[in-house]
């Protein structure tokens, strides 16, 4: 018997059925990698099978994950905020350290004129459809000691994404960043080629960054966010009653992921502290005082669309 199978992008056809790739560069446990299964769960019900979801899940960082969902070589991606850096750079204020107060905020701003802008740009530069995002937690700082005012944080090896204005505002406050891959995070810190992170609780957790850092401190430096992009051709290979399934989907999926983290933010802390690490509360607000100037200089000159000033009023 033949099997006809249509190739077409990233995603392939045969005898009407359809398998959309969706891509993560996090691991099993982590919220968005939840968020994209209960995607794949949802499509495949409604559609009776005839939509499929193939997840590749950790096996690329996401700068390669971005990529590739860019080309088409995946179709979906669910991660953090690279799609924003990279293709609308101007923007990337979403997704920076002391800029957004909370996920409330963020939404407000990101579905008004700015994150308007900015999605426009995803999809001129980067052939990507913004359609969705899930609150991730404030991203945390763990580390071998503890850090408590801004002074202890001088001369620490933090490790980092490589993104330039995070770099930018940490070395305002005297760390010296590693940047390091987020697949390679747990063998930095245990290997020592970095004594520090930063990074949301789900992150924190599910990398078990417990078993390699001491300390966790509240710093809520940053509300911490992913992006479910669509290529935009694999989009409109679809029918257009597809893509409304496709969209419904990620949407309810979305919802479904920012409620749980909201709802498990203290049992995810109190998990951490029961495996060991123990929770301190730096002085949060002295610490976002000392990198003030950084972070106008970056509006200034990185993100000229706005104001601090601006997105703070939203």
């Amino acid at each position: 018997m033949l099997c006809f199978v249509l190739l077409l992008g990233a995603a392939s056809f045969a005898f009407g059925e359809v398998v959309l790739k969706a891509g993560s560069p996090f691991k099993e446990g982590h919220i968005l990698v939840e968020a994209a299964t209960k995607f794949k769960e949802l499509l495949e019900e409604r559609s009776g099978g005839r939509l499929q979801v193939e997840l590749q899940i950790a096996q690329a960082s996401e700068e390669d994950v971005n990529t590739q969902c860019a080309e088409g070589t995946i179709d979906l991606q669910f991660t953090g905020g690279r799609p924003v850096e990279v293709f609308a750079p101007q923007y990337f204020f979403f997704n920076a350290p002391y800029v957004i107060k909370d996920y409330d905020h963020f939404l407000r701003v990101w579905n008004g004129h700015l994150g308007e802008e900015a999605k426009k740009l995803v999809l001129q530069n980067g052939n990507m459809l913004c359609l969705g995002t899930v609150y991730r937690g404030f991203r945390q700082m763990t580390s071998l000691k503890p850090i408590r005012r801004p002074e202890d944080l001088i001369g620490l090896k933090l490790r980092l994404p490589v993104v330039k204005t995070w770099i930018a505002v940490w070395e305002s406050l005297g760390v010296e960043p590693v940047p390091v891959p987020l697949p390679e995070l747990y063998q930095a810190l245990k290997e020592g080629k970095a004594e520090a992170s930063e990074g949301d609780l789900p992150q924190i957790y599910s990398f078990k960054l417990y078993e390699v850092q001491k300390y966790l401190g509240i710093t809520n430096h940053l509300v911490g966010v992913g992006w479910v992009t669509m290529n935009k051709n694999s989009m409109e290979k679809l029918s257009p009653e597809d893509q409304e399934l496709v969209r419904n989907c990620i949407a309810e999926a979305c919802q479904w992921a920012t409620e749980k983290i909201k709802s498990g933010e203290d049992e995810l802390l109190a998990k951490l502290r029961e495996l060991g690490m123990e929770v301190i509360y730096p002085d949060a607000d002295a610490i976002r005082e000392k990198a003030k100037p950084a972070i106008e200089k970056l509006f200034a000159v990185e993100w000229p669309v706005t104001t601090w000033e601006e997105v703070l009023a939203q």
